[in-house]
């Protein structure tokens, strides 16, 4: 009777380790254009920092991004107020690479959790000369999906569950 509650003990805890919260999609920005790059973000995120009510910023993003040695920026995304658009920024050299107004490109609060909008979204740069085109799309990878591989927590539910059927089958024999 001790070996069933410490096994329904421990399922009920590998049950509880295996639930996590849902991964956000992972989402490609393309910008073309006079400057062109391409990154990849989760469609929501909580910002690294900003101001609510104006901007937030993601800090070294990882991508493609002329100009920037290292392929890393810092991203800022305004909102409607301060004119929308965004701002490619290279930290180690204390660059900007690119600064644009139009479209907010984002829901959510600054400060909180931020959904990026799917679409096709016109940029000038500050002085309405440049013009870009900032692609935000589901990532979908090209080509045969791969092989799921369970995570661990699968992995030890179903052997905690092998290991409990092994065990009663071993008490019935006796």
């Amino acid at each position: 009777m001790n070996l069933m509650k410490s096994l329904k003990g421990a399922a009920v805890i590998l049950a509880l380790l295996s639930a996590g919260a849902a991964n956000a999609a992972l989402l490609k920005f393309t910008l073309t254009g006079d400057y062109k790059a391409q990154w990849t973000l989760d469609s929501t995120l909580t910002a690294d920092g900003g101001i609510d009510g104006n901007y937030f910023a993601l800090y070294d993003v990882k991508g493609k991004f002329p100009g920037s040695d290292r392929n890393l920026a810092d991203l800022y995304f305004y909102n409607a107020d301060q004119l929308g658009g965004l701002e490619i920024y290279d930290y180690y050299q204390d660059l900007d690479l690119l600064m644009t107004v139009g479209d907010q490109l984002y829901t959510g609060s600054e400060e909180g959790t931020i959904t990026f909008k799917l679409g096709t979204f016109t940029l000038t740069d500050l002085g309405g000369v440049g013009r870009y085109t900032l692609t935000v799309a589901n990532d979908v990878p090209i080509g045969p999906a791969p092989n799921p591989v369970p995570e661990p927590a699968s992995a030890a539910i179903l052997l905690g569950g092998l290991g409990l059927m092994a065990s009663l089958r071993k008490r019935r024999l006796k």
